[in-house]
């Protein structure tokens, strides 16, 4: 049986001389991002800017919750457009944190809850941040939609 050691305890301790460990991934202080919009007559398509995230940052995880917004409206959860910290520019990736899914009745679900959802990824934007959002699809909405995410940066 073998003692195999993850990136950070290789760091730490099996290193010569050690390497310091960032402190997104150890001992770092969670911060929170929490926005809320309410929408009214929201068109199928339109993005609602919720926050920004600093550059560097850690996301952890994050819930979106909302009000029952119409039958056949759906919510997704990623970034919109923006500039990276070497200057390119980044389109926009509406589903990049959480996949479309029904917003027809009053719920709250898991964002940024897999790898491939952005779970422990690391925040690359330049000085205003990555503008996280959220995107209707389906049929025109009214109703309150809040976004939470949590993320460490020091």
């Amino acid at each position: 049986m073998a003692t195999v050691y993850s990136v950070q305890k290789t760091k730490w301790d099996q290193n010569v001389p050690s390497e310091k460990i960032d402190t997104t991934e150890l001992a770092g202080r969670v911060r929170v991002a929490f926005a809320e919009y309410e929408a009214s007559s929201l068109a199928s398509g339109d993005v609602v800017q919720m926050f920004n995230l600093p550059n560097g940052a850690r996301i952890v995880s994050g819930r979106l919750a909302h009000d029952a917004l119409n039958s056949s409206t759906t919510l997704s959860v990623g970034y919109a457009a923006h500039t990276s910290s070497a200057g390119a520019a980044v389109s926009l990736s509406a589903a990049a944190y959480k996949a479309a899914g029904s917003s027809a009745s009053a719920t709250a679900a898991n964002v940024a809850n897999t790898i491939a959802l952005g779970e422990n990824s690391i925040v690359d934007a330049n000085k205003d941040g990555l503008p996280v959002s959220v995107t209707l699809g389906g049929a025109s909405a009214d109703g309150t939609i809040q976004l939470t995410m949590m993320y460490v940066v020091d």
